[in-house]
């Protein structure tokens, strides 16, 4: 593992627990260059999987891109942040476990909207704005009449 402060591959662990959630293993490191102390996290993947966006190139699947888009739509949103993890672990564990390779965008999109329904409204309806890409605000105010049936 690379330092992140001198880039020096010379490091250790200190301490190993599994996260909150048990998904993955929390580490604690130490660089013997540099002294600096910081922490990585372990995941189990269970295959790779690759993402078909909308343009029709192909990306492979970034969990930090997923947790970004929840971070941008939660954001000042009071959520704790292990129901996010919860939510974000079960969309991966259902892109690794479809068998399939290659996953379209909006599959995911629709995956991360479901998610967000259930976390906080309007983080969903900010996500939606950018997801369904609304054409004028009459479609944007028709989503959000219909969330209010």
């Amino acid at each position: 593992m690379l330092c992140p402060f001198c880039k020096s591959e010379d490091t250790q662990v200190k301490d190993s627990r599994p996260s909150e959630d048990g998904t993955a293993i929390r580490r604690r490191r130490q660089c013997n260059r540099c002294d600096a102390r910081f922490t990585t996290f372990e995941r189990v993947q269970l295959r790779e999987v690759s993402v078909i966006k909308r343009n029709g190139s192909k990306v492979l699947f970034d969990r930090d891109k997923l947790a970004k888009s929840f971070t941008v739509a939660l954001r000042k949103r009071d959520i704790d942040s292990e129901r996010i993890d919860m939510e974000i672990n079960e969309i991966v564990k259902k892109l690794e476990s479809t068998g399939e390779p290659d996953v379209v965008s909006e599959y995911i999109g629709s995956l991360v909207m479901k998610a967000l329904s259930r976390l906080d409204k309007v983080a969903y309806i900010r996500y939606a704005s950018v997801y369904r890409n609304f054409a004028d605000p009459e479609e944007f105010e028709e989503f959000v009449n219909e969330l209010k049936k």
